[in-house]
């Protein structure tokens, strides 16, 4: 059994617990945001340049030379967004911090009027009965410490935890929920790997040292957090199954070589205290040896782990491919997404039920899923109703639809999901795709910022309102 705090609940989750087909009523409803997706103007009053901030300025790492410079205007129009979490009937809102806006530098003095935002935006979310749960890093890393290193200089655990202890002085007392990194296997991968996302790097020979250089930090974080708070802290995964396209043993083994480069790879060390067996194969020469120290630190005991979930893989074994020297192989009877993940809510299931069996009974929320679908850029080229009210987005509609069948479906086996939060509460800046694919529940035309509800909205709200029941109707068959 996994050491968590907070895994031993009252609560139950089999089910006994639920009422009737639908969620328990005390299962958090919510939706996702980041700061550098959102909130534009990177730079007011006082913040300090990120690494995302010099990489999409620099000419064809984004989507048509697109940036965050201005992104939903979220640092201006927070009040708006916040009424429009409460015309659907959020209970929950996660969004992350922007370091470089709290600590310019990385380190050292602290940027009030940065901190004040958030501070700002958190009491607003709690007066309006929203409950706040935030991100202290999700990939936008102060300039300053990337020049220094970034992830493959190990001093940055220090700074992150010094980071992380400004921020839970500041707002350790309301918030209930803090995770420490979101998806650090994207860092790793995106932006050592493949080069796509900063530092905009392909060194596969540095992977293993940025891995636990982020699992370091996250350890340190928490540390952290038990010295200044008393509420719950978790980290995000991004987690994807591997099926093997054949029964043959090398794509069997392939799919075995995926698990455990995306998914183990931070798994085990957080809940086992090592990495997985295949890592050395895997890495060569270059696979360091970690000290027991290191080990322990990233083992740190949490209250929840959060995932992030849109897809599975099926994949085959290829010796061309760089690691983990696999291919995707393209399931035809599938529906796909405008991103290119394939449709399928089983997977969500299988994963939950995978973590509860092999990592211990512990809470989990669902912090990310949705998925991207042609909208239009404005709500005029007439894919609203009749007098512009609604965007029609069938598709995010039945994508919602079953994979929160497929949560509740592994709740009522007994996983002890606390919550879900849609990603995204608005259309925004999509990383190196820029705003070429849009997942909000929320269309924002980005000309002009309007802000108009999508069918997927409306569903998700009535899907808040019943606790799920509406679930079983059919697609798009609420008000």
């Amino acid at each position: 059994m996994v050491n968590l705090r907070g895994a031993s609940s009252e609560r139950q989750t089999g089910p006994g617990a639920l009422s009737g087909v639908g969620f328990p009523a005390d299962f958090q409803w919510g939706a996702a945001t980041s700061a550098y997706q959102i909130e534009g103007l990177p730079l007011a009053d006082g913040a300090g340049p990120s690494n995302w901030h010099r990489f999409a300025c620099t000419p064809g790492h984004t989507y048509r030379g697109h940036t965050g410079e201005v992104a939903c205007d979220h640092y201006r129009r927070w009040s708006t967004d916040i009424a429009l979490m409460q015309e659907l009937e959020l209970q929950a809102y996660r969004f992350s911090l922007s370091w470089s806006r709290i600590l310019p530098e990385g380190r050292g003095q602290v940027n009030r009027a940065g901190l004040d935002f958030y501070a700002r935006l958190t009491d607003k979310l709690l007066a309006c009965g929203i409950q706040p749960c935030v991100t202290l890093h999700h990939w936008d890393l102060p300039v300053a410490l990337e020049d220094q290193g970034g992830w493959l200089e190990r001093d940055m655990a220090g700074w992150f935890a010094d980071y992380a202890q400004v921020v839970f002085r500041a707002l350790g007392d309301r918030v209930p929920l803090f995770t420490t990194l979101n998806e650090p296997w994207v860092i790793m991968d995106a932006g050592y790997l493949h080069g796509v996302h900063p530092p905009g790097r392909r060194e596969p020979a540095a992977l293993p040292r940025v891995a636990h250089n982020l699992l370091r930090a996250h350890g340190a974080a928490v540390q952290a957090y038990r010295a200044e708070a008393n509420q719950q802290i978790g980290i995000v995964l991004n987690l994807e199954p591997k099926d093997p396209a054949t029964d043959a043993a090398e794509d069997v083994a392939a799919a075995q070589r995926a698990d455990a480069y995306m998914n183990r790879f931070f798994l085990d060390p957080l809940f086992r205290g090592r990495y997985p067996d295949e890592m050395p194969d895997m890495f060569g020469r270059v696979w360091p040896s970690f000290p027991a120290t290191d080990l322990a630190l990233i083992k740190a005991p949490l209250d929840f782990l959060a995932i992030n979930y849109y897809t599975r893989s099926v994949v085959q074994d290829d010796a061309r491919e760089v690691l983990p020297r696999v291919r995707k192989v393209k399931q035809p009877d599938s529906i796909y997404t405008e991103t290119g993940w394939e449709v399928h809510p089983a997977s969500l299931t299988s994963l939950l039920l995978r973590l509860r069996n092999d990592y211990g009974e512990l809470p989990l929320y669902i912090t990310e899923n949705g998925a991207a679908f042609p909208d239009p850029d404005s709500v005029g080229d007439g894919a609203a109703t009749a007098g512009g009210e609604v965007v029609e987005d069938p598709l995010r509609v039945d994508y919602y639809q079953r994979h929160l069948l497929a949560a509740l479906s592994a709740l009522q086996q007994g996983v002890d999901l606390r919550g879900y939060f849609a990603w995204s509460l608005l259309d925004n800046f999509e990383w190196a795709q820029g705003y070429s694919k849009r997942f909000g529940l929320v269309h924002v035309d980005f000309d002009t910022q309007e802000r108009t509800l999508k069918r997927s909205a409306h569903f998700y709200r009535e899907v808040i309102r019943s606790r799920g029941k509406v679930l079983q109707r059919p697609a798009g068959d609420a008000d």
